[in-house]
């Protein structure tokens, strides 16, 4: 749960006045600087899945079967199409 928090408890005076110019008595909602990973970056699942599917498409370039590729990395025949 989200807690609401007094600007006066955490703003320098002069930030606070600046503020209080535009949105007095107002909740407002100051979002966060950095900017929001894409998915898998924080755990590497975007990264194993890339490695994964080169390798697949590079079998698969070099004669491995769908069918085969399906086996190898427990994916569906559809699945592996997808992916090459």
């Amino acid at each position: 749960m989200k807690t609401h928090k007094n600007a006066r408890d955490l703003l320098p005076d002069h930030l606070l006045r600046e503020l209080q110019k535009y949105v007095e008595g107002e909740t407002i909602y100051i979002p966060r600087a950095q900017t929001r990973k894409s998915w898998g970056e924080a755990s590497g699942a975007r990264r194993y899945y890339t490695l994964r599917n080169a390798e697949i498409r590079e079998k698969f370039a070099n004669g491995s079967t769908l069918e085969e590729l399906a086996e190898a990395y427990s994916l569906s025949v559809d699945s592996i199409r997808k992916i090459v």
